[in-house]
């Protein structure tokens, strides 16, 4: 519960920078696109492993509501929710321990950007 508050957090942290940047790529992109790839592939994982409710896709829709980005922006975060999603789909059929392993090393690469984005480009 902790890290998905920090998740939303950093979302609503990224649309108050974005908003003032207008069109412009914001500094934190590539920190906001890999928190994108890791949603999706929680979201997977966590389905995979028995999760019934979309909370991770809700999340990231959220993060996009947040953000409001531009077509462009919204394309690229899109894609890397996608790939996220895909690179496990690609491998894993069934919940194994291997799984479980990634959903906590993703979860925690997660947090730790959320505090990063956070941190350096909070109010």
């Amino acid at each position: 519960m902790k890290t998905i508050l920090k998740l939303l957090s950093a979302a609503v942290l990224a649309s108050t920078f974005s908003l003032s940047q207008a069109a412009a790529q914001v500094p934190y992109d590539p920190q906001l696109m890999r928190l994108a790839e890791i949603l999706g592939s929680v979201h997977f994982l966590r389905g995979l492993c028995g999760e019934e409710e979309p909370v991770w896709r809700e999340r990231m829709e959220s993060l996009l509501q947040a953000e409001a980005p531009s077509e462009e922006r919204r394309a690229k975060l899109t894609a890397s929710f996608n790939r996220g999603y895909r690179a496990f789909a690609g491998v894993y059929t069934n919940c194994t321990d291997a799984a479980v392993q990634a959903i906590d090393r993703y979860m925690k690469e997660g947090e730790t950007l959320t505090d990063e984005i956070t941190r350096r480009y909070g109010n």
